[in-house]
């Protein structure tokens, strides 16, 4: 991918992909243990850190063995909902031990029409939550994401009907963003903003020159479609056919703005 100046933007795109290959630890594709766990079984401890609310006698608990585990790593808790005639359960919490060390790393909480309201994890299994996920409707809206270990999210992505549309960086870990990311209707990036001095303030836009190239290409397709268009109803009439149009320099500015 090719920018005009991508500088702080790739700083950041590196430090995130150092960040993740820290995280694979031990032998290729093989989980790391969480502190406090263990990956044998028979050893795992008896305070699995759950982070559903069980301590209620208005919930029931149900526990599986997920595939691969020999025992249960999937819990899930219902809400006693209704009278004695037309008691019902209602789906409130599941929670997932993904890695089989007997912790629990993935939380997801559900609404009064079960569905899912919000979702962390622990996705590099050191005991803390560094992913944090926001539904509207079931959809997912936001993914906040710990990369610097501090316990506080510094990159948080934005979508719209599933797909990633804006997100922000925090490179400088000091709580403020400072780098701001567009992405197109398909989900590719288009265009990163970069605060240069931390003011909060974009002091210049990095922009992706093969997108910008496409929407030009689109934008110059569509004009001498449109003349095609023109040229084909003068023909018809008996008039001369128009230039062809402006030039794909002009069109293609015209679409970017």
């Amino acid at each position: 991918m090719k920018f005009q100046r991508i500088q702080g933007a790739t700083f950041a795109i590196a430090g995130a992909i150092l960040a993740l290959a820290a995280c694979g630890g031990g032998a290729k594709g093989e989980k790391p243990t969480t502190p406090g766990g263990s990956k044998d079984p028979t050893k795992w401890p008896s305070n699995d850190q759950s982070m559903c609310v069980m301590n209620r006698t208005d919930v029931e608990v149900s526990e599986i063995a997920g595939a691969g585990s020999i025992r249960p790593n999937v819990r899930r808790v219902y809400a006693l909902v209704g009278d004695a005639e037309h008691l019902k359960r209602q789906l409130i919490c599941r929670e997932v031990d993904t890695n089989l060390d007997g912790i629990k790393d993935t939380v997801r909480f559900y609404d009064g029409a079960e569905q899912p309201q919000k979702e962390w994890s622990d996705r590099d299994y050191d005991g803390k939550i560094d992913s944090w996920i926001t539904f509207v409707d079931g959809a997912m809206v936001e993914l906040d994401e710990d990369t610097n270990k501090d316990g506080k999210p510094d990159f948080w992505k934005f979508y719209v009907g599933s797909v990633l549309n804006r997100s922000k960086r925090d490179t400088n870990y000091d709580g403020n963003a400072d780098i701001w990311e567009i992405y197109t209707a398909s989900g590719r990036l288009e265009r990163s903003g970069v605060d240069d001095n931390f003011d909060g303030h974009v002091d210049r836009w990095d922009r992706d020159l093969a997108v910008i190239a496409a929407q030009e290409d689109a934008a110059k397709k569509a004009q001498d479609a449109m003349e095609a268009a023109k040229n084909s109803a003068a023909a018809d009439a008996g008039a001369p056919p128009t230039d062809g149009g402006a030039p794909a320099s002009d069109a293609g500015t015209a679409a970017t703005k």
